[in-house]
């Protein structure tokens, strides 16, 4: 058995959502079949979030994947943000797990700021 064997063996080689840059992530955003979620504390939502965004489901409270399931629906791409993309990777691989689709914008909400994108409060 190889090192790099040894290494992936039990592990998923490839995330289970999609991770995209602002561009895209304001493209899926616009489609019918796509969810925006904030995944911030209510906080930093009340500050400001992407006007596309229906829900604010913070990912550090206890309960974030139950809520998530009682909340959003399974026939839709959920779009996923946070502030900087560290705390919407951790709940894109736990909506995966849910059986979710997701996509999760990388760079988060300070990307797209920095993008001059509209944010509204």
């Amino acid at each position: 058995m190889s090192l790099l064997s040894l290494f992936t063996f039990g592990c998923s080689s490839a995330p289970k959502f999609k991770s995209v840059g602002v561009d895209e992530f304001a493209r899926v955003a616009q489609d019918s079949t796509t969810i925006v979620v904030d995944v911030r504390r209510a906080d930093e939502w009340a500050a400001g979030h992407l006007p596309q965004a229906q829900y604010n489901i913070d990912v550090t409270q206890e309960g974030f994947s139950e809520k998530a399931e009682a909340t959003l629906p399974k026939d839709k791409t959920i779009a996923i943000y946070c502030r900087s993309g560290r705390r919407s990777k951790d709940a894109a691989n736990r909506l995966a797990e849910c059986g979710f689709e997701v996509v999760e914008m990388d760079g988060g909400i300070i990307s797209w700021q920095e993008k001059s994108m509209p944010v509204v409060k």
